[in-house]
């Protein structure tokens, strides 16, 4: 228990009655104006989020920075801890952070040794800041597995921990947690609770603006703030934080690594000569790609490299750099975000009631492609001809426009000129629509599929040490043999999913742009536990993608929205494919997802084949009566639930409910 010892006595927690832990003073002191000032000297271009900060703190709040790396939270929280006299306790965010990792555990040499005494317990972060009213900082936050998560709401909610065999530890006046996390990362992320969610204050971190980005890659590398390299440098960092074909760009660690580059390799290579951009393009292109190509994310649905892309946005820095030494020159401003790239067209196909794999499936897509639209099809549409106001043109502009102003609009239109019959037109709308899709789909933000959990494991190298099982197991003697030691690890059982999508003439353009938007999410969703198949169906079934055997996004997506709308409805062949599918994988939980208006209009009753899956949820694209009911009784027959999506905010938390609903036990 805390007692009130007043300022600058020592407290301490207590273990079974006894005090075990001396701490730091019971009164520490978030004082914004300190705080503020400290943050105004050691992190350039971070007032405001210092000063949210600070009152946060200031007022007894747990805070959350939101932002991409690389804009100094870490330094930022650094500061505060020292301007507030705390202890800043760090924590990594990680996929191997377990429960006991954050709390602390018992010494196994003492337990086995004297029992469970109070000199047993070594306090993990989580008890050192309650307990010591220190400033528990969790970096990658979205990376932690939701049990070790768990652990954090008494903490934040109550003031307070319960750790087995210590009792309750009451949080000292002090004790803040503030947790870092990039929303924008997908990769080896879990879902945070909402439980989590609404104990804590949302802080935005964004990058710098130019100014202060050239401010601090000046002080990184020692270069004057006006040299041409590090200008460029900062500039070529930028634009690839908005280039279209990058996912994620550079932090401005990346523009300091190319600063740092360019005047070591010039001088390499021109020892005691100024920089000349004009002419030193290679050495540029040199510094440039080494510092930028291993930072930078292609976009799933982009066919070029990184270094390309690099190159490019380099070009782009040149020119702006050249613009600003001439103001007068009137030099076209170089936009590395609107770099035109067309490849050839994706294909498309259809069978005659037939489950179609490997060449037959690559033909039949092939042959799916030549169905195109004319011009005078395309522009019945209002929002085509605004996109599209000319014949072979796509107007980017116009496009985005469009996108802000509704984005269902805008990707129906897109997937509608993505099958022009004009070559230039169609080229550069399925790419864009491709670009879209998948943009969406991972704005859902999906939670992770698969489930960790921590089990006990006999005889296993790693892990942490179980101490309850291992004494269990020995009958409260020594482990004299490596079998009778027990240890726990996060387990995490394998899924299989796969996802039916209705390409029948029954579903318009935006039905089957959603449904190829559901896919999408799925495999941006997916891991390395995770078996995705993909089956498009009218009145015969496509094989896109087999369990187990991965394409890439973008490539699915391309077939995709060359299969759009034509045909009878057959759900039955298209149950029977997921079936198969299902068949060859060795996953605990399988789990089938049908897109579809649920209008069946050819072939066997789908009823008798959704028997044959373990679990069928249905997500109908149209909300008329027939197909609500349809869709019922589908997914009842698999066991499983219906639900309706028609629009691209709905597709979101529908994908999200039926990935995320547990199987039965």
């Amino acid at each position: 228990m805390w007692a009130d010892g007043g300022l600058g006595r020592q407290v301490g927690f207590s273990y079974d009655g006894r005090v075990i832990a001396a701490a730091t003073p019971a009164w520490v002191t978030y004082d914004p104006p300190l705080i503020v000032a400290a943050a105004r000297t050691a992190v350039v271009g971070m007032e405001r989020e210092a000063e949210l900060i600070a009152v946060g703190l200031a007022t007894g709040r747990h805070l959350l920075l939101e932002g991409p790396p690389g804009t100094g939270k870490s330094t930022l929280l650094r500061t505060v801890a020292g301007a507030a006299g705390v202890r800043l306790h760090f924590v990594e965010g990680n996929a191997e952070l377990t429960p006991g990792r954050l709390v602390g555990y018992h010494d196994p040499a003492v337990v086995m040794r004297n029992g469970y005494q109070p000199d047993a317990f070594i306090p993990g972060p989580l008890v050192d800041a309650v307990g010591q009213g220190g400033l528990l900082y969790i970096e990658e936050l979205n990376r932690v597995p939701e049990e070790t998560l768990n652990v954090l709401i008494t903490a934040l909610a109550e003031g307070e921990v319960h750790v087995p065999r210590v009792g309750r530890i009451a949080a000292h006046p002090g004790f803040r947690l503030v947790a870092a996390m990039n929303p924008a990362d997908s990769i080896g992320t879990t879902r945070i609770a909402q439980a989590v969610y609404d104990r804590m204050c949302r802080v935005s971190v964004g990058y710098q603006d130019e100014p202060h980005e050239c401010d601090i890659a000046a002080r990184s590398t020692g270069q004057r703030q006006d040299a041409a390299g590090l200008i460029i440098s900062v500039l070529t960092a930028r634009g690839t934080r908005s280039h279209r074909d990058l996912r994620s760009g550079s932090s401005v660690r990346g523009a300091i690594d190319c600063a740092l580059m360019i005047g070591g390799l010039l001088g390499l290579r021109a020892p005691g000569r100024q920089l000349a951009p004009e002419s030193d393009t290679q050495l540029l292109l040199d510094a440039a790609t080494t510092a930028f190509s291993g930072r930078v994310r292609v976009d799933e649905s982009s066919d070029r490299s990184a270094e390309d892309i690099v190159a490019e946005v380099l070009a782009g820095a040149i020119t702006e750099w050249q613009r600003r030494q001439s103001p007068s020159a009137e030099q076209p401003e170089h936009d590395p975000g609107k770099a035109d790239g067309s490849g050839p067209p994706p294909p498309g196909g259809g069978g005659r009631g037939r489950i179609l794999t490997g060449e037959e499936a690559k033909q039949a897509v092939t042959e799916a492609a030549r169905r195109t639209s004319g011009r005078s099809e395309l522009t019945r549409s209002s929002d085509v001809n605004r996109i599209s106001p000319d014949v072979g043109q796509l107007d980017h502009q116009a496009t985005q426009d469009l996108f802000e102003e509704d984005a269902d609009r805008a990707l129906d239109a897109l997937v509608t000129a993505a099958n022009a019959t004009d070559r230039t037109l169609r080229a550069d709308a399925r790419r864009l629509a491709a670009q879209l899709v998948i943009r969406l789909a991972r704005d859902t933000r999906l939670p992770a599929v698969g489930i960790h959990r921590v089990r006990s494991v006999p005889a296993r190298v790693g892990g942490d040490l179980d101490l309850d099982g291992t004494l269990t197991r020995t009958d409260g003697l020594l482990p004299t043999a490596a079998h009778d030691v027990v240890t726990r690890h996060w387990v995490a059982g394998r899924r299989a999913v796969c996802l039916l999508v209705d390409r029948s003439g029954s579903m318009s353009g935006h039905q089957v742009a959603l449904a190829i938007m559901g896919a999408a999410s799925v495999l941006l969703a997916a891991d390395e536990r995770t078996e995705v198949s993909i089956v498009a169906f009218n009145r015969d079934a496509i094989v896109l993608q087999h369990s187990g055997q991965p394409r890439p996004v973008g490539e699915v997506v391309g077939d995709l929205l060359s299969l759009r709308g034509h045909g009878e409805t057959d759900l039955a062949i298209a149950l029977r494919a997921a079936a198969n599918e299902m068949d060859r994988s060795q996953a605990r939980e399988r789990l089938v997802i049908l897109l579809s208006d649920a209008k069946h209009t050819a072939g066997q009753m789908p009823e008798v084949a959704a028997r044959r899956v373990d679990r069928l949820h249905v997500v109908a694209t149209s909300s008329d009566a027939e197909s609500l009911q349809r869709a019922g009784q589908i997914a009842a027959a698999g066991r499983g639930i219906a639900l309706c999506a028609e629009s691209v905010a709905e597709l979101a938390s529908t994908m999200n409910r039926v990935l995320g609903r547990p199987p039965d036990r």
